[in-house]
């Protein structure tokens, strides 16, 4: 496991060699990473665990983020041959 501070280190050195202007953390990558996983549809239990939070609420931050794929859920009464 790395530590936070090499983590840091390691992703400054990475945008610094891209050319990357615009102010990039961890808590950027963290969010980067997590996002289209959850518009893809990934279970919030999954990522939660993925990301190492200890609480639900926390990863629960991520839904207000998004609100990419609400035109892909489908209603099970959609399903109903009326």
């Amino acid at each position: 496991m790395y530590g936070r501070r090499s983590i840091q280190n390691i992703l400054k050195s990475a945008v610094e060699r891209v050319g990357i202007k615009k102010g990039v953390t961890d808590h950027t990558l963290r969010h980067s990473f997590a996002t289209p996983l959850l518009e893809q549809g990934t279970d919030l239990r999954y990522i939660q665990s993925l990301l190492g939070h200890e609480s639900p609420k926390t990863t629960q931050i991520y839904t207000h983020i998004t609100t990419g794929g609400f035109d892909q859920i489908k209603s099970p009464l959609d399903k109903l041959e009326i």
